[in-house]
């Protein structure tokens, strides 16, 4: 299923003009708050008639202006969850849930127990909206937007308003949305963590308009996109297959460019887990470094160097068929011989990889 979109909307002082094409699986909107995201996702969910434009969902039109067409939002079947949930506070978790399920056409819909358990939300379906965590109402938001069968699924930054904790507790059920349901998810963020996480693909903005767009393994791998991810965000996302548990309480994961080593992950051997890099935690040596404390040490050819505007420099390496991020001074290009083609191997201590940037892959 392809959501394609078109417009143009002028507001005081500000102007939209953006198009894009998000495919089946996460489509991270992806940018500083102002750049347009959540006026984007109102317009795909109807709440916003621009002033121009054109938006598809799998060939099916909900808005032609040129044509004076526009489908009204309960005829687009969208679920749409807010950053604060709004859940109604006189309804219990359970009751929620079901007005959620009573807009599904009839005989269609998940079944809520599924949901229930997918969501882990059992032990809140008696209790009022008050009496649950920031966490527990996005779990319960989420359910209720997903039981009522939609053809796509809107998130415009869910996890905002949430802490770091509740964030980290909230996050696994996200992946597993997504990769057990498979429900098609524009999803909103300005956060770069949260988009290596889940994202499949990645739209960047900036003032009103798309400035990239790729998947998100690529995309996150741009050396010339680091400047707008935030320099000390910058990292790549690349793919690991759990070989198993270590004796001294490590996880053994193997790369393209050879083998990395963090702490206990809780994953199953065989299983593949997504890992964000920070470019800024990545070494380079063009030999292989020997007497040293880092673990893990990636065999990888340069690809790409971009120099910045200041004394640094961000070099995109080749890791198999996965690119890696490094971000070091001009000095070290140049006292190196950088150059694309150059063998090296890259250096990653094992604690730079918090738990927070390990997820699950489709």
């Amino acid at each position: 299923m392809t959501l394609s979109v078109a417009l143009q909307h002028q507001f005081s002082g500000f102007t939209l003009d953006a198009a894009f094409e998000a495919p089946e699986g996460v489509t991270a909107l992806f940018g500083r708050s102002g750049s347009g995201k959540s006026t984007l996702v109102n317009a795909v969910a109807g709440l916003l008639r621009p002033d121009k434009g054109r938006i598809t969902l799998d060939g099916s039109v909900l808005l032609d202006t040129g044509l004076g067409r526009m489908l009204p939002p309960h005829r687009r079947r969208m679920g749409y969850v807010f950053q604060d949930g709004r859940l109604f506070p006189h309804l219990t978790a359970r009751q929620n849930l079901a007005y959620g399920r009573w807009f599904a056409p009839k005989g269609q819909g998940a079944e809520m127990g599924r949901i229930v358990d997918l969501l882990g939300i059992e032990p809140l379906l008696d209790r009022r909206p008050g009496a649950l965590s920031g966490g527990e109402k996005q779990r319960v938001a989420i359910g209720r937007a997903i039981l009522s069968n939609p053809r796509l699924l809107l998130m415009d930054e869910p996890l905002a308003a949430l802490d770091e904790a509740r964030k980290a507790e909230i996050l696994p059920y996200l992946e597993r949305l997504r990769d057990e349901v498979r429900l098609p998810i524009l999803y909103v963020s300005h956060s770069v963590a949260e988009v290596a996480r889940l994202a499949t693909t990645v739209i960047l903005m900036e003032a009103g308009r798309v400035t990239a767009s790729g998947p998100a393994t690529e995309l996150l791998a741009d050396p010339a996109i680091a400047p707008a991810m935030g320099l000390r965000e910058a990292g790549s996302m690349i793919l690991a297959r759990v070989a198993g548990p270590e004796e001294d309480g490590l996880t053994r994961l193997e790369t393209g460019g050879g083998p990395v080593f963090l702490p206990d992950v809780g994953a199953a051997p065989g299983g593949t887990l997504r890992l964000r890099i920070l470019a800024q935690d990545v070494m380079l040596a063009t030999e292989r470094p020997r007497g040293i404390s880092a673990l893990n040490v990636l065999a990888a050819t340069v690809e790409e160097i971009r120099l910045g505007e200041g004394p640094g420099a961000m070099v995109r390496l080749r890791l198999g068929e996965e690119h890696l991020l490094a971000r070091i001074t001009r000095r070290s290009v140049r006292l190196l011989d950088l150059r694309p083609g150059t063998k090296v191997f890259a250096v990653l201590k094992t604690v730079s990889v918090g738990r927070e940037n390990v997820g699950t892959a489709t």
